[in-house]
């Protein structure tokens, strides 16, 4: 599925539970809230987006505890729910994601590789339940095919999410 359809079905699973998303980048610097506002209409679904490049941003913008950044780093799943759940808060929506990771082409460790991308998602229920997923995947290619699959991949699972 391309980018269009993937945020074509997001925008539908959304409006159907009358619901609306954020999103919190890093990596990505918000190319995933300019695929979700290509869609006419998004505002119907679309609250928010924050790109928080810089730790700073992560903290005053989503609320990141600055002991999660020093113990984890920018690019773990800790930090990443974090900011999830900040975006989520903020915006005031039932449903939000984040991503945060390495597009390279330098910037990598052994540890934390160019490729790697940490996501959360955070989804609240109408009954105020809320559930939180995480995960890190590794990705192949230069930095724009990083940040662009980090942007599919956190869409379509978040699709996904919903539709569970």
């Amino acid at each position: 599925m391309n980018t269009s359809d993937i945020v074509i079905t997001l925008a539908e699973i959304l409006q159907s539970k009358n619901w609306k998303m954020a999103a919190a980048e890093s990596c990505t610097g918000g190319l995933v809230c300019a695929n979700l506002t290509e869609i006419a209409g998004s505002s119907e679904w679309f609250e928010r987006g924050y790109i928080t490049y810089s730790n700073e941003a992560k903290m005053e913008c989503l609320g990141v505890p600055d002991k999660l950044l020093k113990a984890f780093g920018a690019v773990s799943e800790e930090v990443a729910k974090a900011m999830a759940e900040g975006a989520q808060v903020h915006a005031g929506v039932n449903a939000a994601l984040s991503i945060t990771g390495i597009a390279g082409p330098s910037g990598g460790s052994k540890e934390k590789p160019v490729g790697m991308v940490c996501f959360a998602w955070t989804i609240r229920s109408d009954a105020g339940d809320n559930r939180v997923v995480t995960k890190t995947m590794h990705f192949d290619g230069d930095r724009q095919r990083v940040r662009q699959q980090a942007c599919d991949y956190a869409l379509s699972e978040l699709a996904k999410l919903l539709e569970n």
